[in-house]
Parts: structure tokens; C-alpha cells; sequence
């Protein structure tokens, strides 16, 4: 289960893409080898193929090794803890991927459409509300671990998820930081291109003089 969700986790359509452009995605716009980076660099169409991919690829290995050991008590939330940590670590991109929001959505999908339905609406609240992508993953990857450990009465399976969920939240360090700055890319980019960035580059050269005083 480890090996298999590993392997498909660590395949990364953002990543590829951009090597067929000539582009590392971990130099380019967000830095981040995702699907969201991969709207801003190659536009929505290629982002949102890129989300589906990685949520289909959860989707399908979770569903395999929970297939072929329908015995194994631990079999989903070690293929998905795995899944989403090869996609976060692949050991060919020197384990620096993307931060798991795609994959931790495909892992929710496999293993519950109507909880995956739930927090997909309870997240676009907060992702509307806040204006901020990065609130998503934080939160849905804490809630899941929940929800997990008490649908299947599985408290160690919850604890896996729950570790995975603090590597989330830790690869995430760095938006937070950004918010607090003011140059995190907001949500409203998706319909106001050019004021977000407008509204970016102007914080970022008041940062660059906060700097320079120091």
C-alpha cells in the first residue's frame, strides 16, 4: 500500500507540463509544482486538467489497494497518507512537489462521495470568505482525519490522516506568511487577473522598502 500509493502519487501533471514548455513550475509563478500553479503559468483549462488528474489518481489507487486487501484494516489510510506524501515529496523532482490539496480531495472522493460533497461546500466558503486557497487544504486535511476516525471507528487510522494533515498545513508555512505580508495571491485572481496582480506587485515593492529601511 505504501509502495503503490507513493508511486501514483508522485506522478505530477503540473510538473510534466511544464517540462514539455520548458519550465520548472518550482521557479515560476506560485513555486508550487499543483494544479493552481498550473493556472497561473499555462491558464484555467490546463490548471483544472491538472486537478482532475491528481484527484483521479487518489481516487484510483486508494480504490486498488483497498481492492486487492479488502482485509487489511489500515489499507486506505496508508495508500492515501502515501499517495498524498509522493505527490508532496517525489524523490525524482529531489522531493520537492506540490502541497497535496488535489490528492487529499481524490482521497476524500474514494472514500466517501457525500463527505466529499460536504466539505467540498464547506470549503468554498472559507475560500470565498477568506479569498485565500491555502485556508482549503489546512482546514479539509484536519476535518477529514476527523470525520475518518469517526465514521470507521478507526483511531489509528485517523492518526495517519492526522499526520499527513500536519505535513499540509507545515507546506503551507509559507502562504500564511505571504497573507500576512499581503502578497498571497488571492482567490478573485480567477476573475480579476489584472487587479490582483496590480494589487501584488504594488505590495510587493512596499515589502521591498519595509526591507530596505531594515
Amino acid at each position: 500500500c505504501m509502495i503503490s500509493g507513493y508511486l501514483v502519487g508522485m506522478i505530477n501533471p503540473s510538473y510534466i507540463l511544464g517540462k514539455r514548455h520548458g519550465v520548472d513550475v518550482r521557479r515560476e509563478g506560485s513555486g508550487n509544482a499543483g494544479a493552481s500553479n498550473a493556472l497561473i503559468l499555462f491558464g484555467k483549462v490546463r490548471g483544472f486538467l491538472c486537478a482532475v488528474f491528481d484527484i483521479a489518481k487518489a481516487v484510483l489507487v486508494v480504490r486498488f489497494t483497498s481492492g486487492i486487501f479488502p482485509g487489511l484494516a489500515y489499507a486506505f489510510p496508508v495508500t492515501a497518507a502515501a499517495c498524498i506524501l509522493g505527490h508532496i515529496f517525489p524523490f525524482y523532482m529531489k522531493f520537492k512537489g506540490g502541497k497535496g490539496l488535489a490528492c487529499l480531495g481524490g482521497v476524500i472522493l474514494a472514500f466517501d462521495w457525500r463527505v466529499f460533497l460536504v466539505l467540498l461546500a464547506v470549503e468554498a466558503v472559507i475560500a470565498f470568505s477568506t479569498q485565500y486557497i491555502c485556508f482549503v487544504p489546512m482546514t479539509a486535511s484536519v476535518v477529514f482525519s476527523a470525520v475518518y476516525g469517526v465514521m470507521r471507528q478507526d483511531l489509528i487510522g485517523a492518526l495517519i490522516m492526522l499526520g499527513v494533515a500536519l505535513v499540509i498545513c507545515w507546506k503551507h508555512k509559507e502562504n500564511v506568511k505571504r497573507i500576512r505580508q499581503g502578497i498571497e495571491l488571492r482567490l478573485s485572481y480567477l476573475w480579476n487577473r489584472d487587479g490582483e496582480e496590480a494589487r501584488l506587485k504594488a505590495n510587493l515593492n512596499d515589502e521591498q522598502r519595509k526591507k530596505a529601511k531594515r
